[in-house]
């Protein structure tokens, strides 16, 4: 009891030196509205650690972003997906604030940015610097306005903290973001692994799901195990706040052995090279299969996450015959609310009744090594250390498919994927792509890059890939207008484009022969140009769109408009 003790004021200690060694009060809240987060810091995105908090903004856009601490806007990027419209702002001590998915940025810098577009004649700006002197803000000054734009699913403002220094990113609520949050973290399930070929649970040398049962709020029971040899656990759980029903992630999960930390873990801060690791630290097969994350509570070797602590044993648990060992596995969130489950385990020697089926193929990949294997006109190429660990690959060609394992096995490094379409025509060749085939009702477009007699594409994930034939146009239809229309009230011009094969690349459109910039929202399929972007001459005007898909396939729509200028 006194080590336990011991060990609860040491947490709590540590956690008060982390809360101490950020400034609580300097940053206030960037938007004036009660914060309710739909995502948290940290939390288990695909193939990514969540960066930021997402504050939900009441479903709305356009509300006011101001700048929480004096400061300069830094670095501005609008991009098609992602981030969408990102600002950055550094400020005096040492930190950069981030805010992704706005609708538009403050005027004069909406100003400048559409300036860039339009001598870029792309919607898309790239990266764009700036030094303390080109936009210094205040405190409390506007410095944009919360959209959806990017790869969001719904409104929100991303916001994020980052050292300006190191480019580390830090869980906001450390600097005073305080969501009201009172409930414990929800325990789903536990998953159980034998480590070793010797290893045993129940007599069977396999892994599986361990049915737990919620006993009281925040308390959670699982049934006794039988075991020998290296196990270890993994949890399937998630947090919710007061004022929101979406599932969040949690801030840490600890794993105490007969009392003593053996796995510790918590999303204080991380860097964004070590965010791949994602996939080593949960069960990748698994989510693949099931779509359900389990996060391990040992570390596999090429794991390399910072935010593992005082772990030992590498969280693997060791149990012997006849000796009986409690394990506690502890979820929390950042308000300190907890939930656990506690597994009473008998260590019993036994013969397997049950063992993993030997993964053996003609394909064995060194993970250290390069490796180029080639089938009935396919090859597919590994670079040295694209797989974390040594594997057995299955590769075959069914019908013009190239079915490269499956998706379960996380990748470091991207793999080169090559098809000899020699036997096509010219005009076949053109209208060709290599496309993701793992959802044969929905295939993905992969960039495929073309050659004389071979195309090839890159990817980090395995599955099944084949070429596909796209013949058909984009489609273009106007919205809310025809040819020929006065328009003078619309503030906007709307288009709405769509593509069933290989999907839209670009777009080009003018008004009387002039480029302007649509901005394009690819959840909706709906291009937007903003009258308020340019006076226009006259009020008669023809407009012209150009649409083109991933194989070059182009459609072209022209419509007059009729339009009074409004002064």
């Amino acid at each position: 009891m006194k080590r336990l003790f011991f060990i609860s004021i040491l947490f709590l200690a540590l956690k008060g030196y982390c809360q101490k060694k950020y400034p609580k009060n300097y940053f206030t809240n960037p938007l004036d509205i009660p914060t309710v987060l739909s995502g948290t810091f940290g939390e288990l995105r695909s193939n990514h650690f969540h960066s930021g908090v997402d504050i939900k903004t009441q479903r709305k856009e356009g509300l006011k972003i101001y700048a929480p601490a004096d400061g300069y806007v830094s670095r501005i990027k609008v991009a098609q997906f992602g981030f969408g419209k990102a600002l950055y702002i550094t400020h005096p001590n040492g930190y950069t604030t981030v805010y992704a998915h706005l609708k538009k940025f403050a005027p004069k810098i909406e100003e400048y940015v559409k300036f860039i577009q339009y001598k870029k004649e792309n919607y898309a700006t790239g990266n764009l610097f700036f030094k303390e002197d080109k936009f210094p803000v205040n405190k409390g000054d506007i410095i944009g306005f919360t959209g959806d734009t990017g790869s969001s699913g719904a409104p929100h403002l991303h916001y994020e903290v980052r050292d300006s220094k190191t480019a580390n990113i830090i869980n906001p609520l450390f600097f005073g973001i305080n969501p009201i949050d009172s409930k414990p973290p929800v325990l789903e399930s536990i998953k159980a692994y034998t480590l070793t070929k010797n290893s045993r649970i129940d007599n069977k040398n396999k892994n599986f799901i361990l049915p737990i049962k919620k006993i009281a709020e925040g308390k959670y029971s699982a049934n006794r195990i039988f075991a020998a040899g290296s196990i270890g656990f993994a949890i399937n759980t998630f947090d919710r706040l007061d004022l929101a029903p979406n599932k969040n992630g949690i801030y840490s999960l600890e794993m105490l052995v007969n009392g003593k930390r053996y796995f510790y873990h918590n999303v204080e801060t991380f860097s964004f090279s070590e965010t791949k690791f994602i996939n080593l630290h949960i069960d990748y097969q698994h989510y693949k299969k099931y779509r359900k994350k389990y996060q391990k509570l040992f570390r596999v070797k090429p794991n390399k996450l910072s935010t593992y602590k005082e772990i030992t044993n590498d969280g693997k648990i060791d149990i012997q015959n006849g000796l009986s060992y409690s394990v506690e596995i502890i979820a929390k969130d950042y308000a300190g609310n907890k939930s656990s489950v506690k597994i009473p385990i008998t260590g019993k020697e036994s013969n397997s009744l049950f063992q993993k089926q030997k993964d053996t193929t003609e394909y064995k990949i060194i993970a250290k090594k390069f490796h180029r294997f080639s089938k009935d006109g396919i090859s597919i190429a590994f670079p040295k250390n694209t797989f974390y660990e040594d594997v057995y690959l299955d590769f075959k060609v069914e019908n013009g498919i190239a079915k490269v394992h499956q998706p379960t096995i996380p990748l470091n490094k991207s793999f080169t994927l090559t098809f000899d379409v020699s036997k096509f025509s010219e005009s076949e060749k053109q209208q060709l792509y290599i496309a993701n085939l793992e959802y044969s009702k929905y295939p993905r477009y992969q960039n495929t890059r073309k050659k004389d007699s071979t195309f090839y594409t890159t990817s980090k994930t395995l599955g099944n890939y084949g070429l596909l034939k796209d013949s058909i146009k984009p489609t273009i239809k106007t919205l809310y207008f025809k040819d020929n229309q006065w328009i003078s009230k619309f503030t906007t011009l709307k288009v709405k484009i769509n593509d069933i094969g290989s999907g839209i690349k670009n777009w080009r459109a003018t008004i009387d022969g002039e480029w302007v910039l649509m901005q394009y929202n690819h959840k909706k399929g709906i291009l937007t140009y903003n009258f308020s972007d340019k006076k226009l001459v006259g009020s008669k005007h023809i407009f012209k769109i150009v649409v083109s898909d991933n194989v070059g396939n182009t459609n072209m729509l022209s419509t007059t408009f009729f339009k009074k200028q409004v002064n």
